[in-house]
């Protein structure tokens, strides 16, 4: 398996791009330097193709989650060409943005209104600054990772790495600026403990209550029903970040399936089936103070964004995707586990079906995933210790994917045993973190 184009690609990219890669998520230092071909030349319902030429089944991150169909999508795309025909903007707004705010309050009957945007992150800092103004204080309270804006990573100003149990360590608030500490505090996902301790000491200053609904562990009973009892007691906004939660358990927002509804929640990832567009939704009490504060940008206004996101809450519904999406997600993880017991490899399970991963509970766990990366890519998959499965995903993609796991993983218990598992790595420990790359 050549990747000599692939890998050439990726010094260039050194030379002219800060980072390497626009997404941490994507840069191949996640994976094993050397070895992830890192960029793609084609991508077709589970397929990619590299730009050496070599095919894979995508068995790892789905586009980071984006892609909850698959790649190329027929009916996604189909809708998004006839819209770029028709001309993806111009000096009036597109009809469709008003249909989407419709459909996604049909979805969320709690919510009345909706903002949109174009990636998670922004749409984040948005779903802030509503909450800002509306409740005009300044301190969020925050549980899990919601992007890189400076409302976020003030967490860490003037901290021991506040962040460091939120999904990333190791984020450098460097750029943020000092004047923002103290106005972003953490709490633990079912600790409601650690919430209360927070909420008693600022509560006075609260302006929104910020988390994911869900994504490793599922929530303990009243926990969530307590997070929103807090933020009333201190009326703050509650809001749900459903950024990589939302249209894979059900069609919808995961919240739906616990019985808590939020102030704002938002959306943005599988939403538009890797086209950009995000949504923030909401209460009409609380999203009317959008106006009262300066929220606007050209790029929200072009319409590929909202055509392709009701094409695929149209066939998400239509076909009832996440049904798919949980049973390729459980099928994957009993593999995992299974597999993982009878090579006796200290394999932990976990994360919601639809975003499933491992890891491998030993010191050498870094070295462990580089060598897994690399032996499933001379297997014909893309794979790393995290499967996001897509509805072009079928039992037979899963059913030999297994089957190549059950292989490499009694390769990687061999050289384990036999003390080589460094000396056979073709490329580098995978990266572990926010690292700077050299």
């Amino acid at each position: 398996m050549k990747s000599i184009k692939s890998l050439e690609m990726q010094e260039r990219a050194k030379k002219f791009i800060p980072g390497m890669s626009q997404l941490l998520s994507k840069r191949p230092d996640m994976f094993s330097l050397g070895v992830w071909p890192a960029y793609y030349s084609k991508a077709e319902g589970a397929k990619v193709w590299d730009l050496d030429g070599n095919v894979y089944i995508d068995m790892s991150i789905g586009g980071i989650g984006a892609n909850v169909l698959g790649y190329a999508d027929g009916d996604v795309n189909a809708a998004v060409m006839q819209a770029v025909g028709n001309g993806s903007s111009c000096s009036l707004n597109c009809p469709q943005e008003v249909e989407l705010a419709e459909e996604l309050c049909r979805l969320h009957p709690w919510a009345q209104m909706a903002r949109f945007a174009r990636s998670g992150g922004e749409s984040m800092a948005i779903a802030v600054r509503i909450a800002r103004t509306h409740t005009d204080r300044d301190v969020v309270v925050i549980c899990g990772y919601h992007g890189w804006h400076d409302w976020y990573l003030a967490a860490n100003v003037g901290t021991d790495n506040a962040l460091g149990e939120h999904l990333l360590p190791g984020l450098s608030p460097a750029g943020v600026p000092r004047a923002l500490k103290g106005t972003t505090f953490v709490f633990n996902y079912n600790d409601l403990a650690s919430l209360e301790k927070v909420v008693k000491e600022n509560k006075e200053r609260i302006a929104a209550i910020v988390m994911e609904p869900v994504r490793n562990v599922q929530p303990m009973a009243g926990f969530l029903q307590g997070v929103r009892k807090l933020a009333d007691e201190a009326k703050a906004v509650f809001i749900f970040d459903e950024i990589s939660s939302g249209f894979r358990m059900n069609c919808g927002g995961a919240h739906l399936l616990y019985g808590v509804e939020p102030d704002i929640a938002v959306f943005s990832k599988a939403l538009g089936n890797g086209y950009p567009v995000a949504a923030i939704i909401g209460r009409s009490s609380v999203m009317e103070s959008a106006q009262k504060s300066f929220i606007s940008s050209t790029m929200w206004t072009e319409s590929i964004g909202p055509v392709a996101a009701l094409a695929m809450i149209r066939k998400f519904e239509a076909k009832k995707v996440h049904e798919h999406l949980m049973k390729m997600g459980k099928l994957v993880q009993d593999g995992w586990q299974e597999i993982g017991l009878r090579h006796g490899l200290p394999v932990k399970v976990s994360g919601i079906y639809p975003l499933s991963h491992f890891v491998f509970d030993d010191l050498d766990h870094l070295v462990m995933k580089a060598l897994f990366v690399q032996e499933m890519l001379t297997k014909g998959f893309l794979a790393s210790n995290l499967f996001y499965p897509m509805y072009a995903h079928s039992r037979e993609n899963v059913k030999t994917y297994l089957i190549a796991v059950d292989e490499v993983f009694g390769r990687i218990r061999l050289l384990q045993d036999n003390g080589k598992l460094r000396v056979s790595l073709k490329g580098e420990p995978a990266a572990e973190g926010f690292k700077r790359i050299t």
